[in-house]
């Protein structure tokens, strides 16, 4: 019989055959797996729940981030923050004429009013390390073929709003266009495309004690907590929203908020800061866009605050005057004024960082804090009539809130334009 020597060095040659396949066939097994990585993960998900979730959410990620958002066409240069800028001097603006577009409000018609200058139409926002696309009115109406765009907020919004349909109107015809009021409704209708761009007067985005678009000069404002409803179910079918909301919320440190309902016969209203306030408005506002818009489908923005010049002492000016008679806008880069509350863009930020509903945020306060010259000022159709103590002090009745059209809100709409199809 053969002796246990041999056994041994069978056994041992063996071992060595084996190890040497073995060495062979690892590479192979090593780009099998690599190839195949992604089945082998689906293989064994289904094996373990928690690998499924693994993976699911990791694909889920890769799609969102990869995802192409509706009505892009392209994108803009990497890194470039098209908010952050410098005003430039330009012969070919304006991009309309003001008596060329019917639908201004005589709240902003201020060549009409007979303002003497017209340097405030010719500045161009130049952010500083790319440049905006030129707005294109053709692709926006093309866009809006079969749509609805909405503007959503106070007059401010509306004087967006109103920018946006001077812009574009020129390329319909006459008879394929109206303007209707209907309620807290605008409605500028483009037949041929079956399209409208509209603004519902919401100054709050809540129902509140000053939502009639008419009457709504009310002292002692009011806002129902939670109530978002009432006026979003006008909203819902919209492609593209803008919101905004600020300026009615500036009346002191603290708010009156209604917990229950207009209608209660004893109604129980809390004060709160304005900070909370806001808050409740902008969470109220991202839970009804998570709840009704579409994200594979529709696009909602959200303008920032827009600055009012009540003090000139803040820019370097005398005391106890405002923005009239300013024809040069403010040169320090870093000017911000007093009615800008950094604590309510505080509050923006930290709410739409918590938040993972799509909404683009058009921060316009820090280049629009720089144009003093571009408000209204006296310079528009008043709401009552003038005392002779204003008629002798200009600075008591000007307006230093509302824009001047074409203006400053004609560049709120070329960055809209621009996150809209370059985002």
């Amino acid at each position: 019989p053969p002796s246990s020597s041999f056994y041994f060095s069978s056994y041992f040659l063996r071992k060595i055959r084996i190890s040497y396949f073995l060495l062979i066939l690892l590479p192979f097994i090593v780009l099998i797996i690599i190839l195949y990585s992604e089945k082998f993960n689906c293989f064994f998900s289904q094996l373990d729940p928690r690998i499924a979730s693994q993976q699911q959410n990791s694909i889920s990620s890769n799609i969102k981030k990869n995802k192409k958002l509706p009505f892009a066409i392209g994108e803009t240069k990497e890194g470039c923050n098209v908010f952050n800028g410098k005003w430039v001097w330009d012969e070919k603006r304006p991009l309309y004429e003001e008596s060329e577009c019917p639908y201004i409000q005589p709240q902003l018609t201020c060549q009409e009013h007979e303002r003497p200058d017209k340097n405030y139409q010719h500045w161009r926002w130049q952010p500083h390390d790319c440049s905006l696309p030129s707005f294109n009115a053709t692709l926006v109406l093309e866009t809006l073929r079969g749509k609805r765009m909405l503007f959503v907020g106070d007059s401010l919004n509306r004087g967006q709003y109103v920018s946006m349909v001077c812009l574009v109107h020129r390329l319909i015809p006459e008879n394929a266009k109206s303007m209707k009021t209907i309620g807290n409704f605008d409605v500028f209708t483009i037949k041929d495309y079956n399209a409208t761009i509209e603004f519902y007067w919401a100054p709050f985005l809540l129902e509140s004690n000053s939502d009639d678009a008419v009457k709504h000069r009310i002292e002692e404002r009011v806002v129902r907590k939670g109530s978002i409803n009432a006026h979003g179910k006008h909203w819902k079918g919209a492609n593209i929203i803008v919101f905004n909301t600020y300026l009615w919320w500036m009346r002191g440190p603290h708010f009156n908020i209604l917990q229950g309902s207009f209608d209660d016969e004893v109604k129980d209203i809390v004060e709160v800061s304005i900070e909370e306030a806001y808050g409740m408005a902008i969470k109220s506002m991202l839970r009804w866009i998570k709840r009704n818009m579409d994200s594979n489908k529709t696009r909602v923005f959200f303008t920032s605050m827009s600055p009012s010049h009540e003090k000139s002492i803040e820019w370097g000016g005398e005391p106890n005057k405002n923005c009239y008679n300013e024809t040069k806008m403010i040169e320090d880069p870093n000017y911000w004024g007093s009615d800008s509350r950094k604590s309510i863009m505080q509050v923006i930020k930290q709410e739409f960082g918590k938040s993972k509903v799509p909404i683009t945020f058009l921060n316009i306060t820090q280049l629009s804090s720089y144009r003093k010259d571009a408000h209204t000022t006296i310079y528009k159709k008043q709401w009552n009539k003038l005392t002779q103590e204003q008629l002798a002090n200009p600075f008591s009745y000007a307006d230093c809130v509302h824009w001047c059209l074409p203006g400053l809100q004609d560049t709120w709409n070329e960055l809209l334009f621009t996150k809209l199809f370059y985002p």
